[in-house]
């Protein structure tokens, strides 16, 4: 199993698989198929056995379904998660179903179809909303994550707790990180404490319920609502110490931590002709020299934070 140089358990990949996307969202924003089975092989033969298809928006990729399906049958895999935008997703939700999908990350800033244009740049909300009923009526389980600034979509907060009252979803709001091409704006920095304080103004009665373990989230209850809530808090890296994580960008950069700058290529390393074995010893050495957490990583990085997050991979 891999295990990191601080003694933790590294069972799941977030693999990008394009960094193109059809939205243009201002806070993110400004190759093969067979290689991807190969390279998730491998890591399932080493301990992973939870992948994450990111992007860029995943469902630009022409043959997504097809390398989903061929996923599903790794014999190490025992969990397919997917996060979207969900403008393109709605149609492909009952393959998605067939093809045993775990639970699906919808990214949703705005109920309010002004504010999601204004967010997105395009206008494309009653598309993202047809993709969450349809998940939900397909009873594949949702994970709505909204990235919540100050003096852009923060009053939108309570209305997308509503979302939880009466559907079986979770509503995870996530601090702004730096990854949009320019670096983090403090003025519009909503830490995840204010987002809790704004939550209590209205729901009094929210209570802490149990975090499933190595959860980037604090996940909440609101007494009678049939879903829940969580915040993660993404920039100030309060979950960095149970992180069982690491990411594969687009261009094939292998990452130990979001905010490090990329450890090697493996695209390039699997190009070069390596062995399944000698790949699994580059996995291995780069894991041995993991930040302690994202604060690490940072500091260790030649330049600033701001790339974009369709870069790195969601």
């Amino acid at each position: 199993m891999l295990i990191d140089n601080h003694g933790r358990p590294i069972n799941y990949l977030r693999l990008a698989v394009t960094d193109r996307c059809n939205l243009r969202c201002f806070y993110c924003m400004p190759h093969e198929g067979e290689e991807m089975i190969r390279l998730v092989g491998v890591l399932s033969e080493m301990g992973i056995s939870k992948v994450r298809i990111t992007g860029g928006e995943p469902f630009v990729r022409r043959d997504l379904m097809q390398f989903l399906w061929h996923l599903s049958e790794l014999e190490g895999i025992k969990k397919i998660n997917i996060t979207t935008n969900g403008v393109l997703t709605a149609p492909l939700v009952p393959e998605l179903k067939k093809i045993g999908i775990n639970s699906v990350n919808l990214s949703l800033d705005s109920l309010d179809r002004q504010r999601f244009y204004e967010m997105t740049r395009r206008d494309e909300l009653p598309k993202v909303l047809a993709t969450l009923n349809a998940l939900l009526e397909h009873e594949i389980p949702v994970k709505i994550n909204s990235v919540i600034m100050a003096q852009k979509n923060d009053e939108d907060i309570l209305s997308m707790v509503e979302l939880a009252r009466d559907k079986n979803v979770s509503v995870r709001f996530i601090e702004e990180m730096p990854f949009n091409g320019e670096g983090l704006k403090l003025e519009n920095f909503m830490s995840y404490h204010k987002i809790i304080e704004k939550i209590k103004s209205k729901y009094p009665d929210l209570y802490k319920i149990e975090d499933e373990p190595n959860s980037t989230s604090y996940n909440y209850q609101i007494p009678n609502f049939k879903g829940n809530i969580g915040v993660i808090a993404a920039f100030s890296r309060t979950f960095c110490g149970t992180c069982n994580r690491i990411r594969v960008t687009p261009t094939g950069v292998f990452k130990t931590c979001l905010y490090d700058e990329g450890v090697m290529n493996i695209k390039d390393l699997m190009r070069s002709g390596l062995s399944d074995e000698a790949l699994k010893q580059h996995i291995y050495q780069a894991l041995q020299n993991r930040a302690k957490d994202g604060f690490e990583a940072e500091a260790r990085r030649s330049t600033l934070v701001t790339e974009s997050m369709t870069t790195i991979g969601g």
